[in-house]
């Protein structure tokens, strides 16, 4: 206890210059008697504070004082800015004047080894712009409403009282209290839509996390499939295991795919370089999909 109370005088006079020994017994609430003790253990420590008597003078630390002399070795310096500089690029912003700052009090300079960007060719910065909203109301702890889509293609309007973010297989997803369902729910960022945070706030009394539980619950069927070689560049990005080449260089790949609507419209999306191999289910529903799509543009 005495420990913890040791850092946040210090933290408290680096932040406010200077304080009164009254000042800090109020704040800490413990006698003046304790605080002067405590001003002499943290001088032992070596950390330059000084009491001054007389009118204007106070409790203090030498202006010039940086904290890492005392509290941080250089690795962990370098996992803060590290760390700090990674949640900032989670915000989209480009100013780096905190990180600046920062690495001025630990005098080191940073190194920039992080960029996220939300967007996609296609799509822009709208899940940037839900990112924000959603981390926002999460801070402030106020209930948000939204319109969501759903893996089996039906929309709903929920009202959930957010919890965290969670970045999983390649895709941001809300934890969230839903009032809908009353319970707990993950949602894919890209499916929701017309966001907005109401003004009813909420208490931050949840149940831990479940992410495997509750992330992978949409039923898989395994596919078996033949990819074009002049396809091969996708094929790496996307499946990172279990690739097989023939001689004439196309690549095979057995994957668990959602057994909906995903697993159709992520197939075709590479058109004539794959084919299904297995099951023969999928291969009769890609042939229907396909004639269905050709009959669309015979005149």
């Amino acid at each position: 206890m005495q420990e913890s109370r040791l850092f946040r005088i210090v933290y408290y006079l680096l932040e406010n210059g200077k304080a009164t020994a009254p000042e800090l017994a109020q704040k800490f609430e413990v006698s003046i008697r304790t605080i002067y003790r405590d001003i002499d253990a943290i001088s032992s420590a070596g950390i330059p504070i000084y009491a001054a008597q007389g009118k204007g003078g106070g409790i203090s630390i030498l202006s010039d004082y940086t904290l890492e002399k005392s509290f941080f070795s250089e690795q962990e310096r370098e996992q803060i800015l590290m760390a700090l500089q990674g949640i900032m690029a989670t915000t989209g912003k480009t100013s780096d004047e905190l990180l600046t700052k920062l690495s001025g009090l630990f005098q080191m300079k940073y190194t920039k080894w992080i960029e996220v960007d939300f967007s996609d060719w296609v799509q822009g910065k709208p899940q940037q712009n839900t990112f924000d909203l959603i981390k926002n109301a999460i801070f402030q702890k106020k209930v948000i409403s939204f319109c969501y889509f759903n893996s089996k293609g039906n929309n709903s309007k929920r009202n959930a009282r957010p919890i965290c973010l969670v970045f999983k297989s390649k895709d941001w997803y809300l934890y969230a209290f839903c009032l809908l369902r009353n319970d707990y729910r993950f949602f894919k960022l890209t499916r929701i839509r017309q966001v907005e945070m109401l003004s009813d706030t909420f208490t931050q009394d949840f149940t831990p996390i479940r992410i495997e539980k509750q992330i992978h619950i949409e039923k898989t069927i395994t596919v078996k499939l033949k990819f074009d070689r002049r396809i091969a560049f996708r094929v790496y990005d996307e499946f990172t295991d279990n690739i097989t080449e023939d001689t004439q260089g196309n690549l095979y790949v057995q994957v668990n795919l959602p057994d909906n609507e995903i697993l159709y419209s992520y197939l075709l999306s590479f058109a004539e370089y794959v084919e299904v191999l297995e099951p023969q289910c999928i291969r009769k529903q890609i042939k229907k999909r396909l004639q269905k799509m050709q009959e669309k543009y015979i005149t």
